[in-house]
């Protein structure tokens, strides 16, 4: 039930990589949002059922839009901000931080790594359930790495949100032109715009306002989703 149709799956490259930035940013303040209402640990069963919906749902549609896929993505944002939170205010930012890293480690190591190129659809990992496990951790360790970059650096929310969405435009350049995708390298992007995305998220939300910069975002990622996917090539069948 987790597996994702190859229909509903986007394709690597930039348009991919953008849209993950600005899902990342986004899934920072709704995440945020969430946790206002819900504490960071009693909302979480209701983003598992949100996110097994929109998937039950995604196996019913015989279409090809990508919206499925993005849906699930910020609800798995939204999660990991809340669970980095938790992780931060329960053992500390810098444990959390060692921890987190060595369960994404584990996690590559014993099962994306194992997979050649047939483990690699449209230029991305497969998305079932052990990518989404693993998106969720790589959220959720870049969301601490992001509180790390903003508040235990002296960059500050402004310098932070600069210096990492450099390097993310760095590494989603150089991503972007490789084929196919290494299951290593995807997931240390995913890090680093997860990463930038926290930075970047908190800055807005504190310089406009969170449900503010919840709502601009939301309109920046649906204007944008509707522009690349017009531009779409066919996608592949199942």
């Amino acid at each position: 039930m987790l597996n994702l149709k190859v229909r509903h799956a986007p394709i690597n490259g930039l348009h991919f990589w953008i849209a993950l930035c600005i899902a990342s940013i986004l899934g920072c303040n709704t995440g945020d949002y969430f946790a206002k209402f819900f504490g960071h640990l009693n909302g979480l069963p209701l983003l598992a059922v949100a996110f097994l919906s929109v998937l039950i749902l995604e196996r019913r549609d015989s279409g090809s839009s990508k919206a499925w896929y993005w849906i699930a993505i910020i609800l798995v944002r939204t999660a990991a901000t809340n669970l980095a939170d938790w992780c931060a205010h329960g053992i500390g930012l810098v444990p959390a931080l060692a921890v987190l890293a060595a369960l994404l480690a584990a996690v590559i190591v014993s099962v994306n790594l194992r997979r050649d190129a047939r483990g690699i659809v449209q230029g991305l990992p497969t998305v079932d359930a052990t990518y989404w496990l693993t998106m969720l951790i790589a959220g959720t360790l870049g969301t601490a790495l992001g509180d790390f970059s903003s508040f235990k650096t002296g960059l500050g929310l402004g310098g932070a949100s600069i210096v990492l969405s450099l390097l993310v435009a760095v590494l989603v350049a150089i991503k972007s032109a490789e084929s196919p995708a290494l299951p290593l390298s995807y997931w240390l992007v995913v890090v680093a715009i997860r990463t930038a995305g926290t930075s970047v998220g908190d800055f807005f939300a504190h310089t406009v306002g969170l449900w503010q910069s919840a709502v601009y975002f939301t309109l920046l990622f649906v204007a944008f989703f509707a522009a690349t996917a017009r531009s779409s090539p066919p996608p592949q069948s199942t």
